[in-house]
């Protein structure tokens, strides 16, 4: 009888044993699940400067290819014109302007959440035709009578940036034309119907051998930083959050570089 009551208590035990690891577990299991990062879905919009295109619609496939079930979609143009779009209601996740300039536009509006931050800078850069027929090899050499030369609007940062670079050196220059971004005023170059457009040194080397550049020391005194923010009125806003994490991440930072942009 002693052996059977004994035998039992160790049943009873190993039972209480099992019962209690197995609540254990449970826990645990339900503990990691609800640390665990919610699963990633649905549609990201980002609103980026035209400079971008390259680098962003990059780090957008890699976005995807990481979080399945997610699309990045971009509007990329002119940082005045998108903020303005922005503030006119147009959805949208994320902002990535390319100068803090147009990006007050947004941020005066309460239409960021938080701080926009940093993540990259630009600097100018003159686009030729391919082998420089025109042997420009000085912001001056610009102003020469008969040369055609394409210019990003005022308004836009890169045209900001380039008339910065002009007042610096006491420089006059009427362009043929104002382009309303960036990549309009390298397309110019691009189809020969300018001879030369000041961009950025990342569209230069975007273009490959479509264009040459030509870099000149008054572009340090006109470098865009760009800044990058949530926005209000997100329908996305845990995806947008990853997508900035991202492209503020070694591996973002790395396209970007490698696209020619210039660390924060």
């Amino acid at each position: 009888m002693l052996q059977l009551a004994g035998a039992g208590a160790a049943a009873l035990m190993a039972l209480s044993a099992c019962s209690s690891s197995s609540d254990d577990s449970a826990k645990s299991n339900k503990s990691d699940s609800s640390s665990a990062s919610p699963k990633l879905s649905g549609e990201v919009t980002v609103f980026a400067a035209a400079s971008l295109k390259e680098s962003f619609t990059a780090l957008g496939k890699e976005f995807e290819k990481d979080n399945p079930g997610t699309k990045v979609s971009f509007n990329f143009g002119g940082s005045d014109t998108l903020a303005a779009s922005i503030t006119s209601g147009a959805p949208a996740d994320v902002f990535a302007a390319a100068s803090p300039k147009t990006m007050a536009i947004v941020t005066d509006k309460k239409d960021a959440v938080g701080t926009p931050a940093t993540f990259v800078r630009n600097q100018l850069e003159i686009a030729t035709l391919p082998g420089n027929p025109d042997k420009v090899a000085s912001l001056k050499d610009l102003t020469k009578s008969g040369l055609k030369v394409v210019l990003c609007d005022k308004t836009v940062p890169c045209g900001a940036a380039a008339q910065k670079a002009l007042d610096a050196s006491s420089l006059k220059l009427t362009p043929v034309s104002y382009e309303e971004d960036v990549k309009s005023a390298l397309n110019k170059v691009v189809l020969k119907e300018a001879d030369a457009a000041v961009v950025y040194k990342t569209d230069v080397k975007a273009a490959g051998g479509k264009v040459e550049g030509v870099e000149f020391p008054e572009s340090a005194k006109a470098i865009n930083d760009y800044p990058i923010t949530l926005l209000k009125n997100a329908q996305h806003a845990e995806g947008a959050k990853a997508f900035i994490a991202l492209v503020q991440s070694a591996e973002g930072q790395k396209v970007l570089s490698e696209a020619g942009f210039l660390k924060p």
